[in-house]
């Protein structure tokens, strides 16, 4: 499941909650960016960024400390391109979702011989529950946070999710918490405190169900296609990526028939036309 892709959705259903806890301001003037803006995709879907009148807060979300590109890289790189398109300044918090003792969760900035680039560096599992246990938007990282019994925690964060009146709000919520206390807890300890009819019927939770499908099935048909032809051009992978979960099985089935780049480029523009 897409823990990442868990948390993009609450940035984006709840940016007033994260815009609150991680700048400690209110303010109700927040534009969600897309992530199309930059040239070229670096784990896209774990990139969150919410503009503010004068200022860019940017937000990635890691299960996993250790990427290629390196974070202290990325985020870099990532601030260097805002500012250009922006002009105004960026924030940048990585938020560490899963504890961890490795090294990579405890840098805090990206440093070579001519420059010093510095970021924030949240990890849940050094954060009080009492911020997130009031807020909806981030009521699921809740059950992630510090505490000296992780199963009266999830009982509480279950408790507080069951309040919420407006049943879609509450089933799109129990969905995220599903899949985030999955980060920390077994699935039965999970179900003994979530009704697993209501998650499922969560939308959020079917979406990123088949959003995660369709991030597995496109790496597995990518390697086919670096081991058929080599690295491929930038453009060919977002051709792919854009197809459906359906067209991409399909596609990694099409491959054995497919024996030069040339047809694999007139096999996915036909895909484009269907």
């Amino acid at each position: 499941m897409s823990f990442d892709n868990t948390c993009k959705y609450l940035a984006e259903e709840y940016p007033k909650d994260f815009v609150r806890w991680l700048l400690g301001v209110e303010t109700q003037d927040i534009t969600v960016l897309k992530t199309e803006l930059f040239l070229e995709p670096i784990r896209a879907d774990s990139v969150i960024l919410l503009q503010l009148t004068n200022r860019i807060l940017h937000l990635e979300f890691q299960t996993d400390p250790i990427s290629k590109p390196p974070i202290p890289f990325r985020m870099g790189d990532y601030s260097f391109r805002l500012k250009r398109k922006y002009g105004c300044p960026v924030t940048q918090v990585v938020i560490f979702l899963q504890e961890t003792t490795n090294e990579a969760a405890f840098i805090e900035e990206y440093r070579d011989e001519t420059t010093i680039h510095r970021y924030h560096v949240i990890r849940m599992w050094e954060q009080d529950p009492a911020l997130f246990l009031d807020n909806p938007g981030l009521l699921p990282l809740a059950p992630l946070t510090k505490t000296d019994s992780p199963r009266a925690l999830l009982a509480q964060v279950a408790e507080r999710v069951a309040k919420i009146s407006d049943i879609a709000e509450q089933q799109s919520i129990a969905g995220c918490l599903g899949i985030l206390a999955g980060l920390r807890f077994d699935k039965d300890l999970i179900h003994q405190f979530l009704r697993e009819d209501i998650m499922r019927e969560s939308v959020i939770y079917q979406d990123i169900w088949e959003r995660s499908r369709k991030e597995e099935a496109a790496t597995f048909c990518l390697k086919l296609i670096n081991q058929r032809f080599g690295d491929i051009d930038a453009s060919i992978i977002q051709q792919i990526k854009i197809l459906t979960v359906e067209q991409i099985e399909t596609l990694g089935g099409a491959l054995f028939n497919i024996s030069e780049i040339g047809d694999l480029v007139a096999y996915l523009k036909q895909q484009q036309q269907e």
